[in-house]
């Protein structure tokens, strides 16, 4: 019997439990709960976030460029919706904003 017989081996993290897989990257032998199956491979968990670290930080400068130009189109929106409201309010006389233009229509 070679010793990677895998019914032999037990899992890396938990010496009691049998190994039922062979990480591909790391060659090491974990159990049932110590694996998760990525992209159709059967991974150990540090071998999977090695594998994800890059292309966190690959989007990560997008990400934020995004967010900048979100926030920033947002505010500029924001801007231009209370401009345009102050500039709709000025229209109206200076009667109705003291209040008196309602007393007027009342008296016709």
């Amino acid at each position: 019997m070679s010793r990677f017989d895998l019914s032999q081996q037990r899992c890396l993290n938990h010496q009691q439990r049998e190994a039922v897989a062979r990480c591909p990257e790391c060659k090491r032998y974990f159990c049932r709960e110590c694996i998760a199956e990525h992209e159709d491979r059967v991974l150990c968990a540090s071998c999977l976030r090695k594998l994800q670290a890059p292309e966190d930080k690959k989007k990560r400068p997008l990400r934020l460029l995004f967010r900048t130009i979100q926030l920033l189109c947002s505010v500029l929106l924001l801007w231009l919706f209370f401009y345009y409201m102050g500039e709709v309010l000025l229209l109206f006389p200076t009667s109705f904003h003291e209040g008196t233009f309602w007393e007027k229509l009342g008296e016709s």
